[in-house]
């Protein structure tokens, strides 16, 4: 709509009566919008809120919201920890004395690549940190329960539908068929 003078005047005129934006574009067969950006560009005084507050309502203070959790609120997918296995001392064997036949094998020490897979196999650490090595889980359903941030907060955990996130009953309330317009119509 181009703005004339005429037009101006009149939305000056019904913005003193007090009139609503929707009943001045009524009026002037414009769109409510158009005579808000008008009355804003024009720096018409403000109207007060159509909204009726209740003067009590607003100056009760409101209940702080709960503290957010810090740190990651999803349940870990690392294994978890398995009980610590105690680990077996090898000791090293007393030298071979010059009286023992030399047809026997000289018994190897720890340290000899030959006694790695024997440690290992007993617990023992043969070179070090090892990489730790996750168990594949089955996935669990990851449907909140309770309020975030509080200390009742978890997730479902029961075991999770195939390619979903969540278990058979919270996967009904997460994935709701779409219904077809067609059907509504019969």
């Amino acid at each position: 709509m181009e703005w004339t003078d005429d037009a101006i005047i009149r939305l000056r005129n019904l913005w003193d009566e007090g009139l609503s934006t929707a009943e001045i574009g009524r009026r002037l067969s414009i769109s409510k919008n158009s005579v808000v950006g008008k009355a804003h560009r024009l720096e018409l005084p403000a109207r007060p809120s159509p909204i009726r507050r209740d003067p009590a309502a607003a100056a009760a203070v409101r209940e702080p919201a709960p503290r957010r959790v810090s740190g990651p609120t999803l349940p870990s997918l690392a294994a978890p920890a398995e009980p610590e296995v105690p680990r077996v001392v090898a000791r090293a064997m007393p030298p071979v004395s010059a009286e023992a036949p030399s047809d026997r094998a000289p018994v190897p020490r720890p340290s000899t690549p030959a006694m790695r897979p024997m440690l290992a196999a007993v617990g023992g650490n043969t070179r070090g940190p090892q990489p730790v090595r996750l168990a594949p889980r089955t996935p669990s359903c990851c449907w909140p329960i309770g309020e975030p941030g509080t200390p009742n907060f978890r997730f479902c955990g029961d075991p999770a539908l195939a390619n979903k996130p969540y278990c058979g009953p919270h996967a009904e309330i997460a994935y709701v068929r779409v219904r077809d317009r067609r059907e509504d119509v019969a």
